[in-house]
This record gives C-alpha cells, structure tokens and sequence, in this order.
C-alpha cells in the first residue's frame, strides 16, 4: 500500500494527480452521457416530426378515392387476388356509356388489378342502392386489329368477344358478348357495342340477347410497338378498352322487394367474377382474369409498410350507435439490435423535453357510406433500441478512454510518484539547511549521485547548489560596496549643493528649483545598494498642481537643460492634477532627453496637453526613427534602452524608467507610440 499512498509525497500533490484523473475519467463519463442525451433528445424530435408527417400522410392517403376505396373494402387485400371479388366505388356508380368517365371513375378509385401483359380489370359495385342491383366490369387489353359480328350470324366465334362468370349464394350468371362496330364515315377507331347473350351450364345461347346487360369496347388508333406501326406487313397491336354493366338478379330482387334494403350486400366478398376475352377462330383467349401474376390494387394492409417501428394504427368506422374496429395493423419490428440491458436502463432513465408523453393523434375521415375515425400511437421504445446502436459504438470508446486513463495513472504513480518521493525528502532536508539571512545553503546531495535519473538530476542540483552559494556571496559583496559608494557620493554632493542653495534663496529665482531636484535625487540615491533600487523606494509628495502652467514653464526653459526646439501647445486654462511637482519635472525632462537624442536634426518636440474624461493627457511628439517593434514594450524598464544602444551614448536606460516608476507612484501611466514619421509618448495623469 505505500505505493497507493506514499508518505513522502505532499498531500496537495497526491489531491492534484489523483484528483485530475478521477475528474478526466468524470469528464469521460460526463461526456458519453451529455452525447447520449442529446442524441435522444435529437431522436425523439426527430421522431415526433416524422410521425406528424406520416399521419398526415396515411390521412392525405386515405381521403382520396383510392384510400376511400381501402377503407369501403376492409377485406379486400386479405386473400388471393383472382377470381375477383367486387368492389364496393367510393362513388354512387359508373357512366359506362362513356369511355372518358368510366375511365376516370376507376383510375380514380383506384380499382384496377393490373396483370401481365399491360391488362387491366376492375370488378366493383356502386355505393348507392339507387343505381340499381348492377356489377360494373371496366378494363383494358392488348391486341391486333378487332373483328366486329355481323348482325344475323348465328355464328359468334369469328368476331372478337367478352366472356363473363358470376358467381354468388349458390348460383351462376354466364353471359358471351361478341363486339358490333356501329362505324361512321369520319370514325377511324373502332368502336362498338357489347351485345350480351346469356349462357346456360352446358354452354348454350339465348336467342335474344339481354337488355339489361350493356356494355362499349374503344380500341385505341395508336399502335403500341413503333417498330410495327413503321411495318406494314405486321399487325399494330393496340390497347382496347371496355367498359360493362352486368344484371344481377339477385341484387335487384333485394332490392325491390326488401323494404329495409342493405347497400352493399354483406355477402358481397363471397361474389366471384371473371372475365375473358376472346379472340376469333384459333386465336383463343387473350385475356383471363383468373391469370397468375395479377397485382390487387391498394388496400388497407399496405398501410403497414407506411408505419415506422413501433407504430400501431387503428382504424374504426363510426356509427350513430358507437364505433366497429375495422382494422389494426402495427410495425414490431426491432428496428436494429437490442442494447445490452444496462444501456437500454440508462438510456431510457435519460431525461429529455417531451420524453414522458406518449405519441398519439386521430384523423376524422368521411366517405359515402360513413365516417373513419384513424388513430395512430407511437412506442417510444423503438426510438431508445435505436439509440442503443449509437450507444454500443460510443460504450467501446468510453471504455477504451477510462482504460487509458487508468493505465496512464498507474504508470504516472508508478514511474514518476515514487521517485518524486524520494526528491521531495532531499529537498525538504535542503530548504531546513538555507540560512535566511545570508541566503547561502550547507547541504550536500553528492551521496545521490548515480547513473539513473535520480542520481543525474541529484548530482546537477549539486552543482547548481554551489555555484548559487557562490553567487550569493559575490552579490552580497558587491552590494555592500556599491552602498557604501553611494553614501560616500551622497555626502560629498550635499554639502555643495546645501551651499549653492543658500546662494539662491529666493523663490523666483530659477537655479533654486534645479538645486531642490538635485538634491531631491541625492536624496533617493543615498544609503541604497542600486539605483533602481532606490527609485522603487522613492517617496513621492503628489499634491495639486496646475499642468498647464506647469508644461508651460518646462517649454520655456527647456533650452536651459540643453534640449533645443521644444515647443508646447495647451488649452490655455488651468488644469489642476495630482502630481509631485519635482518628480513630474523629472519625468517630463527624461521623455524630453530621449525625444532630442533620437529625433531628425533641426526638427521640433511638440508637446500638446489635454483632457480625456478624469484625466489629464501630455503628449510628447518627436520626428525620426520609429521604436523597434521587439523593444517598444520593454523600454521602460531599468537598462533596456541603453543596452540597445550599445552604451556608445553613455546612457544606462535609466530615465525611462524614472519616468514610468514616478508616474505610477502620482497614479499616472505613461506609454510610447509608433506613429507616422516618429514617435509619441502619453503621460495620463489624474485630474484633482
């Protein structure tokens, strides 16, 4: 266990490293779990979406007379395509007299079965009893060239014709009718008339054909192939299209003689019809609707590809007595692999906005025969199965994350802690052997010294040890020599200048004011070890003073200091700052001294008060070179500005520093400037 929690490595370091990995680790944690919310949140918004649209879209279905007809035809998609069943219209009946109308009723409706072979048929009922107890037969077919029956051949086999079967409550209905073209002279299609005769069960005709049965066949002029319509000497196949009213007697007895008639009948899915076309002679059948291969038309079943994973539909008709449930269909699919249970757990604990309201809508649909009540509830649960599969990917890399983080801990603990321990034992017995006052250290890591890197870095801190012991002794020496000179300069320059003062006792004379800074300087400078140790020391007396007047009087006697050409430019009303009058002159000389030794030769130092907001502004401007962009930030400090010139100037970069370190202590700023042909220093100072 000293590994875990060694004794000699300090109680904030263990709090740091630990502390940092358990928070990366919490990070990690946090991290997966703020991903997973949000995919949740961005999943179940995403969802709602999708569901209003999808009901939306199965109640813009359902309302069309192709939905109406699913919806008037429960049962139709539930069993075998062929024979076929009739369908009850969602309209009161067919104008089968008229190719145009007919043709647009069932495209409409939606009732076509297609089969191979570009055919089409729809068998249906109206859905009012007042059309009468008829079967609507409307369809297409391709062929060649039609052959018409003459009128008066008992012989119906050379003429193209339509054969239909009925079936219904234990009886059959057999009707054959041959096509009889009524041509006209401007008439390029063919169109005749359907004449029905009725067939018995062993095949023979009436000699009359049935008034009631009514039927039109339309063959297109357009050929179908273009390869045989550019041919002459093949047949253009052509699409034909019939359009037939079939009798049926039951139906019609119902409804003559049932008061109480029921429209349509409820036996109606146990009708069984078909439909043949039959070509002349040899040609046989060109068309059957009991073929294989037939596509039914859209039924209510379909709805339930349109459903999303855990979707459940429900739709009822409603009554004045209540509601029937017509149908439910329900999508369970999975909709990807589960999660494993704990991320099925967590995900679902995760709170989102709207989480805990379930999915659920009703449409109101109205057709002829009633009205539809469409209801569709969404299960949530497939929206989490399907963030788990997010949730697996992201589980591995989390994992793979807190194990990198773990083994990067251990490996920290065990390669770097123990020998900090180690490190930190010598260097507490190190910082017990510094004396504090003379700063020296009288203690030997030699017995460290090794090949490894403790021993390395032992014996370099052993070296390092003695030469800063040796620094240490040379830097003491030095100060106390460099202090006793400035005591003894000190002395040597107050007496003269005590003197020279008396010689100028008068307050309006000019010298006195230059012999109180120098003395003032002396002042500063004398009993410390350094200059710029005395500067920072230095105790300023910031009272009021008038800067206008104060700048003005610099201006003026700036060639008395040897700096030519300083003009000055001001608002011409007294301004009143806090300011030590001495050490703002000193400032003020310092900037002016280092505008004259920089500027062009023969040009001016403009200097220009004003005032922004509760301070002062002093802008002193030079013409010349620009300060280098490596040294404009570092020369106020104490040496910078003389070193870069190489001390050929006899300057030690002294005076900017001054003139920074005395600002800051009257609660001013003072900054330099590049600006266009030379540069510009601003001294900020507080209005009083």
């Amino acid at each position: 266990m000293m590994w875990l929690w060694p004794r000699g490595v300090p109680l904030r370091l263990r709090v740091f490293f630990r502390g940092a990995f358990l928070l990366l680790a919490l990070a990690t944690l946090g991290l997966a779990l703020s991903m997973l919310r949000e995919e949740k949140q961005l999943s179940y918004r995403s969802y709602g979406q999708v569901f209003a649209k999808n009901v939306d879209e199965i109640a813009a279905r359902l309302q069309h007379p192709t939905g109406q007809l699913a919806l008037l035809n429960p049962d139709a998609g539930g069993g075998a395509t062929t024979p076929l069943r009739p369908l009850v219209l969602p309209f009161a009946g067919i104008d089968f007299d008229d190719r145009a109308k007919a043709q647009q009723a069932v495209e409409m409706a939606g009732c076509l079965v297609a089969y191979p072979g570009a055919a089409e048929l729809c068998v249906s009922v109206g859905n009012s009893p007042a059309a009468g107890g008829f079967l609507y037969a409307v369809g297409s077919f391709v062929s060649g060239p039609l052959i018409e029956h003459v009128a008066g051949d008992l012989d119906l086999g050379a003429a193209h014709r339509l054969g239909v079967e009925v079936s219904l409550r234990g009886r059959s209905y057999r009707w054959l009718a041959p096509l009889e073209v009524a041509r006209h002279p401007k008439q390029v299609a063919v169109h005749g008339r359907l004449t029905g005769f009725e067939q018995d069960d062993d095949g023979r005709l009436a000699r009359r054909p049935n008034k009631e049965f009514r039927g039109w066949l339309w063959q297109d002029v357009r050929c179908l192939d273009a390869a045989a319509a550019a041919s002459a000497a093949e047949p253009c196949p052509r699409r034909s299209f019939y359009s037939v009213r079939l009798p049926v007697d039951v139906f019609r007895e119902d409804l003559y003689q049932n008061p109480r008639v029921v429209w349509p009948p409820r036996d109606l899915a146990a009708v069984r019809v078909r439909v043949t076309v039959l070509g002349p002679g040899d040609a046989g059948v060109l068309f059957d609707s009991n073929a294989a291969g037939a596509t039914p038309p859209f039924a209510l079943a379909d709805l339930r590809s349109e459903l999303l994973v855990g979707e459940r539909l429900t739709i009822r008709r409603l009554n004045g007595d209540g509601a029937r449930q017509v149908i439910t269909l329900a999508n369970d699919g999975e909709g990807g692999g589960a999660p494993p249970p704990f991320l099925d757990r967590l995900i679902r604990r995760l709170p989102v906005d709207g989480g805990d309201r379930p999915l659920e809508t009703a449409r109101r649909i109205a057709t002829p025969l009633g009205d539809y009540e469409l209801r569709l509830t969404a299960d949530l649960a497939g929206v989490d199965r399907a963030i788990g599969t997010v949730a697996g990917r992201l589980y591995w890399f989390v994992a793979a994350m807190l194990a990198a983080i773990l083994l990067t801990w251990l490996a920290i603990e065990a390669r770097i802690i123990r020998r900090i321990t180690l490190l930190t034992t010598r260097a507490a017995a190190v910082r017990k052997s510094v004396r504090g006052a003379e700063g020296l250290i009288e203690h030997d890591l030699g017995s460290l010294r090794g090949r490894d890197e403790l021993g390395l870095l032992a014996g370099v801190l052993t070296d390092l040890l003695q030469r800063v012991n040796e620094d240490v002794k040379r830097e003491q020496i030095r100060a106390d020599q460099e202090k006793d000179l400035w005591q003894a300069v000190g002395h040597e320059i107050m007496s003269p200048l005590q003197s020279l003062l008396a010689l100028h006792a008068r307050p309006e004379d000019l010298s006195r004011r230059y012999i109180e800074r120098m003395q003032q300087a002396v002042r500063v400078l004398y009993g410390h070890a350094s200059p710029s140790e005395a500067i920072l020391s230095a105790t300023l007396e910031v009272r009021t003073l008038d800067v206008e007047a104060f700048l003005a009087h610099v201006a003026r006697n700036a060639a008395d200091a040897g700096i030519e050409g300083v003009e000055y430019t001001g608002e011409g009303t007294p301004l009143i700052v806090k300011a030590d009058e001495h050490s703002l002159e000193d400032v003020v000389t310092h900037v002016l001294a280092n505008a004259a030794r920089y500027r062009r030769p023969g040009s001016a130092i403009r200097i220009r008060l004003g005032q922004a907001d509760t301070a002062a502004e002093v802008r002193i401007r030079n013409d010349g070179p620009p300060i280098d962009d490596r040294l404009i930030g570092r020369i106020f400090e104490y040496g910078v500005t003389g070193s870069a010139e190489g001390g050929t100037s006899g300057s030690r970069g002294q005076g900017l520093f001054v003139a920074k370190t005395y600002m800051a202590k009257m609660g001013g700023t003072i900054e330099a400037r590049n600006v266009d042909g030379g540069v510009e220093f601003i001294l900020k100072l507080v209005v009083a």
